[in-house]
């Protein structure tokens, strides 16, 4: 026979059990416990922490219902539903479907928002904010794994998909929808003019000369929600069609043809894929070329090529400016053989050019035995 003194404070409950089972809710003060032959056990639990896990959970929700009214916020959510639990105003946790927890009446004012999931996969603006602003809160919001949180872009749109089917699309901005129950995902697409390279190409020209050839181009999607309907995606589609073109420009054509008309490869290529492109959402706003690399053998040929034209081309030249001075000179003698005045004005020319190279002339016998001497006229 024994009688036990217990002391609770303000800020716990004191669950009873006698012999290992639950008796009564201890409230703050000092008990005296008479255990007679019983073994009794009681077991202190701080309010301040409001959610009671405890074996006994289940047996009170059942079977003690008077004491869970009392005490306990009870929280029972079937698979349809879920729950926005607050303390003290501050959304501290989202609780999944079919969640059954009990949580202590007293220090801490615990609040739980049923939702029906079955309403819509998205939450309201207002409840979506709430969970984007985790800096206002003392500490993050547990559970926010059942919560898909997506914010859109100002130059783009979100594709939403529902258990794998597209629903809509999304305008820039914050979203977030329910995943408890269903399979949710959003493709964010990009709606800006973007730029795809095609690098690295080896294609055999039609006189079988190996080119490596990296093109650039530029896209954009007209209607989103008709190129992912018909595109798993469309990026890659994209980058293949341009290939394709790339091949048709490049192995129908010689070398020589291609290196007279650099510009052929844009206008095939895009005159190419701009047909695919029809009726798939895309659009093709550009294509150029940005290299052709040569096999090194060929950089070789073509080099010695273009050596021996230009080459040629000077030689041409050469010989051309040679025949016009030899048919200058040709008039010219026929002018002083009819003319003596004109040759002996080619004479003192002539004259003068020797005395520009001599510095000093000694002359004997006046100036006109000079000339006389130098040139004789017939």
């Amino acid at each position: 026979m024994t009688i036990k003194r217990v002391t609770v404070k303000k800020n716990e409950r004191g669950l009873l059990l006698r012999n290992g089972d639950f008796e009564r809710v201890l409230q703050p003060g000092t008990h005296w416990l008479f255990a007679g032959l019983d073994e009794l056990k009681v077991e202190i639990c701080n309010i301040g922490a409001p959610a009671f896990a405890h074996p006994l959970t289940d047996y009170l929700m059942a079977k003690e219902p008077e004491v869970v009214e009392a005490e306990f916020l009870r929280v029972e959510l079937t698979e349809y539903q879920t729950g926005l639990r607050t303390e003290n105003g501050v959304l501290v946790e989202v609780l999944p479907p079919a969640t059954r927890r009990l949580y202590w009446r007293g220090l801490v004012d615990v609040q739980v928002q049923v939702i029906d999931l079955r309403a819509a996969a998205e939450l309201p603006a207002a409840m979506a904010a709430r969970l984007a602003q985790p800096q206002l809160r003392p500490r993050a919001v547990a559970g926010l794994a059942g919560v898909l949180q997506v914010e859109v872009p100002e130059h783009g749109t979100g594709l939403l998909r529902v258990d794998g089917k597209v629903e809509r699309l999304l305008e820039p901005g914050a979203h977030a929808f329910w995943k408890f129950g269903r399979n949710v995902a959003v493709d964010l697409v990009d709606l800006r003019l973007q730029a795809l390279e095609v690098t690295g190409q080896e294609i055999l020209t039609r006189d079988k000369v190996a080119l490596r050839l990296n093109l650039s181009a530029t896209w954009r999607y007209t209607d989103v929600l008709r190129a992912f309907e018909q595109l798993a995606k469309p990026a890659d589609h994209l980058y293949r069609e341009l290939q394709f073109g790339l091949r048709a420009a490049v192995g129908t054509r010689t070398l020589d043809e291609l290196l007279e008309n650099k510009s052929v490869i844009d206008e095939v290529v895009t005159v190419q894929v701009t047909t695919k492109l029809q009726g798939l959402g895309l659009q093709l706003d550009g294509v150029g070329v940005k290299d052709i690399v040569l096999p090194g053998e060929m950089k070789t040929i073509l080099a010695q090529v273009v050596e021996a034209g230009k080459a040629a081309e000077a030689n041409v030249i050469r010989r051309r400016e040679e025949t016009a001075a030899t048919r200058a000179l040709l008039n010219t003698a026929k002018v002083m053989e009819d003319n003596p005045v004109a040759l002996r004005l080619k004479e003192l020319e002539t004259l003068e050019r020797v005395a520009e190279r001599i510095d000093k002339i000694s002359v004997f016998g006046g100036l006109d035995q000079v000339i006389n001497g130098l040139v004789k006229l017939r």
